[in-house]
């Protein structure tokens, strides 16, 4: 069975590189391995090394510590129940939202969000 910080950590590579619209191919020429590796570390079927965690954060732009955001201590429950889901950046339909959201121009998107906020705020 798998860590649960080796599959949060597997899910947050996972999230960036959708969020970059970066093919787990691509990854994986960029950090020297094979693709299925980075399956493996993506399912947390497999563990991350402190070296690969550190290439694939400089492939994919961001920190080492953007690995472990939102890890909490195993077996320590939540402070309280949110209203969005737990896992909103595993849902591919709301990465590519926000690609699609990112993707309109500035006065737009203003606009767009205003109405959402508006929305949500009459559910």
């Amino acid at each position: 069975m798998a860590h649960p910080v080796d599959v949060h950590v597997g899910k947050r590579i996972r999230h960036r590189r959708w969020l970059i619209g970066m093919t787990q191919q691509q990854l994986a020429e960029q950090v020297g391995i094979k693709f299925q590796q980075i399956q493996k570390y993506e399912t947390g079927a497999n563990r991350v090394s402190a070296s690969r965690l550190w290439d694939i954060s400089d492939a994919l732009e961001v920190p080492v510590s953007f690995f472990f955001e939102g890890l909490q201590e195993v077996g320590k429950a939540p402070a309280e129940k949110a209203s969005v889901p737990e896992d909103l950046m595993g849902d591919k339909e709301a990465l590519d939202l926000v690609r699609s959201y990112y993707a309109i121009p500035e006065n737009q998107r203003r606009r767009l969000f205003e109405l959402a906020r508006v929305l949500s705020d009459v559910a």
